[in-house]
Parts: structure tokens; sequence; C-alpha cells
């Protein structure tokens, strides 16, 4: 484990906490100014954590596959909880994306939110520094407390400045969620007492027994098959993006739906390998009825956000697919699908923010004549789309190609089962 020469996942997990109190204990009143000064502190204090956490890349080495960057202190002795980060090949893209992704949201927010601007931009920024903690973090109780952080401000931002139906979305997100994470807090509880620290790096060394492991396994997979979501798990989905606002669509779609797929590589494969083997098949099957029937849904959709939701479903089918491959193929197909899901998504939320905000539709008829009067506007959307279902050449093909590799050299009837979706 290579120590960072200054805490730098520290800082840039704490960055937007500070801006946060900024905006909280020195912005006053309401009105214009007071919103505008919360959303230019909110843009100056991501963009500072974005151009930071570059600075990754000058201390990160490719060859290493071990944790780099790793700080590593006492944090309740009593206990053995330690105050443990670090990040790999894995965490380092997930917590650029969320780094780069969150600046353009302040954005969109500045023209989209007119409400509570102040309580907007601290909520993202508090989102941002759960998503980052919860990406670098190497300690199970360190990753709980982001892992469920996340929930809080993303809650907020959905039942706060979402749409009519904001209230049944938050709380059916909530609930879905947090019943889910409820059992996983029960494994983590578990696994600690079995091997006596908190250091997630030595459970990924521990063999546990195997009947234990499968109802270790289940209980994470309660927690992460809801945040993917996996089929059945996936009905609030299209609700909390239909109801949130843009930039809660943006990071919902591009992060937070990743953490699911991280959970998953980071602690169900890593550390419980021989229960990922034996579940793997229920997997599968989840996953393929996942692409094709949510692909089939989204055809019928007439609202634009619910039939990228629909997609998103489907494309992180292609995600557990190849995961649980476990294979190099399948793995890195993955890896490539939820990184290239995270800005195609994203643009795509942006895109049909940029439209609602002039029709406040979502209705799919009302968008014809988008190309005659905004034709770079449609060169964009369609550039995205194309991205989104794969078109070869562009980030979307080169992850599923290789998601479909990794299944076929598992089992040759699951890659034609997906070649033929």
């Amino acid at each position: 484990m290579t120590m960072a020469p200054w805490p730098l996942l520290s800082i840039i997990t704490f960055l937007p906490l500070f801006g946060a109190l900024l905006i909280l204990f020195f912005v006053r009143g309401e009105g214009d100014k007071p919103a505008k000064l919360s959303s230019q502190i909110a843009l100056l204090t991501s963009l500072v954590t974005f151009i930071v956490s570059l600075f990754i890349f000058k201390y990160f080495d490719p060859s290493n596959p071990g944790f780099q960057l790793a700080e590593k202190f006492a944090w309740i002795p009593s206990f053995n909880i330690l105050y443990q980060k670090g990040i790999d090949g894995i965490s380092l893209w997930f917590v650029l994306i969320s780094t780069f992704l969150t600046p353009i949201c302040v954005l969109s927010a500045m023209g989209g939110v007119s409400k509570r601007v102040k309580e907007f931009m601290i909520a993202l920024l508090i989102l941002e520094t759960m998503m980052i903690g919860m990406f670098t973090a190497l300690d199970f109780v360190l990753f709980y407390l982001f892992f469920e952080g996340v929930l809080i401000p993303m809650f907020i931002i959905i039942g706060v400045w979402g749409g009519a139906g904001r209230i049944y979305a938050a709380y059916k997100f909530f609930l879905y969620t947090f019943i889910g994470s409820v059992l996983m807090l029960v494994a983590i509880f578990w696994m600690v007492l079995h091997v006596g620290t908190t250091d997630m790096t030595a459970m990924m060394g521990n063999k546990f027994p195997k009947d234990i492991a499968l109802w270790l396994w289940l209980a994470f997979f309660a927690s992460f098959a809801v945040k993917v979501p996996m089929f059945p798990f996936h009905t609030w989905l299209p609700f909390a993006h239909v109801e949130a606002p843009t930039a809660g669509s943006v990071i919902l779609a591009a992060v937070l739906l990743k953490m699911g797929g991280y959970g998953f590589l980071r602690i169900s494969i890593q550390m419980l390998p021989t229960a990922s083997a034996y579940f793997a098949p229920m997997v599968f099957g989840l996953s393929l009825i996942a692409i094709v029937y949510t692909s089939l849904v989204a055809l019928v959709q007439t609202d634009m956000k619910k039939l990228i939701a629909y997609s998103s479903v489907a494309h992180m089918g292609f995600v557990t697919l190849g995961l649980f491959s476990m294979n190099p193929q399948g793995v890195d197909g993955a890896m490539i699908v939820m990184i290239s899901h995270a800005f195609v998504s994203g643009a795509l939320f942006l895109c049909v923010g940029v439209v609602y905000d002039r029709l406040h539709s979502r209705d799919i008829a009302r968008y014809g004549g988008m190309a005659i009067n905004m034709p770079y506007y449609a060169l964009f959307f369609m550039i995205f789309t194309l991205a989104s279902i794969g078109m070869p050449g562009l980030s979307g093909f080169v992850g599923e190609f290789l998601a479909m590799q990794g299944a076929y050299l598992m089992s040759s009837w699951l890659g034609e089962c997906r070649a033929r979706r």
C-alpha cells in the first residue's frame, strides 16, 4: 500500500464540505444576491476540488495494482476503527467522475433552480463529499457512513426541488435503498467481529466459512442490487429520475448507480469470491431479464426522462453480467460501461433539461423540429444517443463488446443471449 506524500484524498473529500459550510454560515438572507453568491461559492469550490483531484494522476502509478495515496490512522482506537483511505485503478475513475460532474451540475442548477438556491448548493456539495468519501474509504465503518450519507442529500434534492410527484419518488428512493443497507450493516458487523478489524484490505485476504459467506453475500446483494439497480429492484429509479431536478438526475445516473457496481466489485467479488461464483447464475438471469425487459419498456415511453432511466437499467445489466463473469474481459467491459454511462447518461439528462427549461415538458412528441430550431443541440443529442445505444466507434460499443466477450468466455449460451438482445 503506497502512502500519500500529503493527504490528497482527504483534501478532495472534504473540500466540498468546506464550501458547503462557507455558504451555510456566510450567506445570509433570501433573494437574487444571496442565491448568486451561493452559486458562485459552490461553483468555485467544485472547480477547485476538480483541479486538486487531477493531482491523483501525478502520484498514481498504473503499474502498481495495490492501493495508493493511502491515509491511515486510528480513528476510534477502543473499537479498532480506522480512518483509512486509498485508491486503486477501480476507484480512481469514479473519484474523477464525481469531481468532474459536480461543477457541471452546479452550472445547470444556476439556471434551473429558482427557489432555496442556497440550500440546494449546500446539498449538492455535501453529496459530492459523500460520493468521494465512499469511493476512497478502505475502512468498513467509514465506507458505510459515506455510503449511507449519500442517501440524505439526494433524498432532500428530490423531495424539495423535484417535480409534482417528488414526495412519493423521494420516499420510494429512500425506503428501497435504506432497507437494503440495513442488511448490509448486519453483514459488516459479523465480518468485523470475525476478522477483528474494520480494515477492508484485511477482509480481502480472509477466507470466510462457505455457509456463512453465502448469507453475507445475500446481505450485500440486497443493498448493491437496489443501488445498481437490478431487476426487480429497479422500480424506484424511473420515479426518482422523472421527479428529480436536472442536476439531481445527472448525479443519480452518473455516480449513484455506479455505487452498486463498485460495491459488487470491491466487496462481493473481492471479499466473497466463492459466494459470488455460487450466485453468479442468479445474477446472470436477473441481468438478462433487465437487459431485455427494460429495453422493451423503454421503447414505449413517452417521457424522455423515463426512457433514459429504463435504458440505464439495461446498461447496468451489462455491468452486472460483465462483473460476475469474473474474467478480465468481463470486468474491463463492465468498468468501461460504467465510465461511459456516467458521461453519456449525464449528458443526455442535461440535454433533456435544456428542452424542459424552454417547453416545461418531457413529452417526446413535443420534441419535433429540434434539428431546425436548435441544430447544434440536435447534433450533440444525436452523438450521445448513439453512444448510449453502443454504436461502433463510440464508448458504449467498447464496453458492451468486452462485457459480451467476457460473458461468452464464461458461458457461450450467455454471450449468444446478449448478442440477440
